[in-house]
């Protein structure tokens, strides 16, 4: 039987990338919802072409445009819009499988009501697991669904693994790469001047702006890292972080006999996303073979933990348990798009982050209201340090300067 999808953020890269996959496999997989933001127009165009039972959309305005354009097109698509519509897409009884790709806190109650209604779940949101880590997993567990990674790093590692995760078969440890990013071997006391444009162009991976930036501060590794540890159950002083610039092994799980397994393939997220839509088969995902002897060399480093403290902090956050990572997310977001906006520097989006975290009132969430609390707060907490700081003097100039320093 073919497989019936929800996608959840369609419009973005990862949603790009899913459907690129789904349509060389129209024989697996059909699609009965589509949903966005507002971004109406790639929507409208996505419908045109998978034809979905449902769109949803962000507001009343987006949703009003995209069911116009549909229905001139004779398109039946029905459109929906707003939080409640989010939810009952990926509990709907019309799919089986809910692709999570809505970046950010966004993405976490239609994600949960994905697993609360057992479906089978390709997890793009890493999000969801950082801020409701042991509720989601319960949830999971609780009704029966199914969590498959997207990641490319924690689908590695879940290819890496034995099938049965119940004893770890013998696990020491995982090691997630990192490609380090734009800023890997530029000086620290540079990183001030950084601009949007620059954190935002990743040497490896085509990726949306605030995924790109996460990348430059590392920040996003930090998530993963606290992702990996629900996913598979293991402490986070069983959970290391590689730099490997190539971006060619996605990451590494090391057992007790000395064996290092790795997962390797060309940096493209069609890869991960074929083998979580097709598993336990595997299907042409379009990305070309890997060519080894072309690659020649492979570089392998510690992270530095000077230049990228956001994945310091994330690590803190993760040992300090409760209610800690949903602040660290929601902080960093709020700073992320401030320095989208350019109201803050880049090296203060990190400062923001520990700001928040050194003023957190910790506690184990008793359920989903206190993790959007602690959420809510956080993010009112990093609004204030902002408001309290300059805004940065616009640079002027460097772009020799960076691109030597990224070479």
């Amino acid at each position: 039987m073919k497989k019936r999808l929800t996608l959840l953020g369609s419009t973005g890269s990862i949603g790009d990338s899913t459907l690129d996959v789904v349509a060389r496999h129209p024989e697996r997989f059909t699609v009965h919802a589509l949903t966005a933001h507002r971004n109406g127009d790639k929507l409208v165009a996505q419908c045109l072409r998978f034809r979905p039972d449902v769109a949803v959309v962000g507001d009343a305005e987006t949703a009003a445009r995209v069911k116009a354009q549909l229905r001139d097109a004779g398109c039946s698509t029905q459109v929906a819009y707003g939080p409640e519509a989010l939810v009952q897409a990926a509990q709907s009884g019309q799919c089986d499988t809910v692709v999570a790709a809505i970046v950010g806190a966004a993405g976490l109650a239609p994600t949960l009501a994905a697993a609360r209604a057992g479906k089978r779940i390709l997890l793009a949101n890493k999000e969801a697991l950082v801020m409701s880590g042991a509720i989601f997993m319960d949830a999971v567990r609780d009704h029966g669904a199914t969590l498959l990674p997207v990641d490319s790093e924690h689908n590695a590692i879940f290819q890496c693994l034995p099938r049965d995760l119940a004893e770890h078969g013998g696990v020491t440890k995982i090691i997630l790469t990192a490609s380090g990013g734009p800023f890997r071997t530029r000086e620290p006391a540079t990183l001030a001047d950084v601009t949007p444009e620059e954190a935002c162009k990743h040497p490896n991976w085509v990726m949306g702006r605030k995924i790109s930036v996460d990348s430059a501060t590392m920040m996003n590794k930090g998530l993963e890292v606290i992702e990996a540890h629900w996913l598979f159950g293991l402490t986070g002083d069983r959970i290391d972080v590689l730099i490997h610039p190539q971006s060619v092994i996605h990451s590494l799980v090391s057992y007790a006999d000395g064996s290092v397994l790795a997962q390797l393939g060309n940096p493209d997220m069609r890869t991960p996303i074929a083998h979580a839509l097709a598993f336990p088969d595997r299907v042409d995902s379009g990305v070309a073979q890997l060519d080894l002897a072309q690659i020649a060399s492979l570089q392998f480093e510690k992270p530095d933990y000077e230049r990228f403290p956001c994945l310091a902090l994330a690590m803190q956050a993760l040992g300090a348990g409760g209610v800690a990572s949903a602040a660290l997310n929601a902080a960093n977001e709020v700073a992320v798009e401030a320095f989208l906006e350019r109201r803050i520097g880049f090296t203060d989006i990190g400062r923001t982050v520990q700001a928040v975290l050194d003023d957190l009132s910790n506690y184990t969430p008793s359920g989903l209201d206190d993790v959007l609390g602690a959420d809510a707060d956080a993010r009112r907490a990093a609004r204030a340090f902002i408001e309290g700081r300059p805004h940065p003097t616009p640079p002027t100039n460097r772009t020799s300067s960076v691109n030597r320093a990224v070479q």
